[in-house]
């Protein structure tokens, strides 16, 4: 069977050209100056129910700013992109969405979203998402990224369906979270999926 030809990486390090820009936001480097916006959603408990730490409190908030200040460059598999996501016409962060860099070997991403729910309904998950998924196909060609979620967390997966992305697997009471088993459900995009995706689009 002939091997199929892999397109190459980009020159490591690699550092996206920041802010990365959509239609309406921009996804930029988390700073220290990021902290009372992202504490205002950390902190509540219907923002952490499926995720995998409790509530922030204050000093919980300003660890987790100041770790993730740091991820802003990709050097090797396991890296970590953290970004805050901006409204552009306002200044206003509405969230914060993570790339993980899998794999170097097997072209394999991760993403993950957090968002501040007095903003949702607007769209804005689903569109740095959206930059999340270009950002690994187009600029680090990778072969396939996924995300994991709870299986009770139905908003997170008709947004995953959104973009596009498949429902790979359901594994059964995989977690033990908030005192109960939990099943963990994942979806998943490959490129040629993407390429096909942005070929059918309707022009602007």
């Amino acid at each position: 069977m002939p091997l199929t030809s892999v397109p190459e990486t980009p020159p490591l390090p690699y550092t996206p050209d920041y802010p990365i820009r959509t239609e309406r936001l921009d996804l930029r480097p988390v700073s220290q100056d990021d902290f009372e916006a992202i504490h205002a959603y950390r902190h509540r408990p219907e923002v952490s129910r499926y995720l995998y730490s409790d509530p922030f409190d204050e000093a919980a908030s300003r660890d987790f700013v100041a770790s993730r200040s740091t991820r802003t460059t990709l050097r090797e598999s396991g890296d970590v992109l953290q970004l805050a996501v901006v409204v552009r016409d306002s200044g206003t962060l509405v969230g914060d969405v993570t790339f993980v860099w899998k794999s170097s070997a097997h072209r394999q991403g991760r993403i993950g979203y957090v968002f501040h729910p007095d903003h949702a309904g607007h769209g804005y998950a689903t569109e740095a998402s959206r930059a999340l998924l270009k950002l690994g196909f187009e600029e680090l060609q990778l072969h396939r990224i996924q995300a994991e979620l709870d299986g009770r967390n139905t908003a997170s997966a008709r947004l995953l369906e959104r973009l596009g992305m498949r429902r790979e697997g359901h594994l059964r009471e995989n977690e033990f979270l908030d005192g109960e088993w939990a099943d963990e459900v994942i979806y998943a995009m490959l490129a040629r999926e993407w390429r096909a995706q942005q070929h059918s689009a309707p022009r602007q």
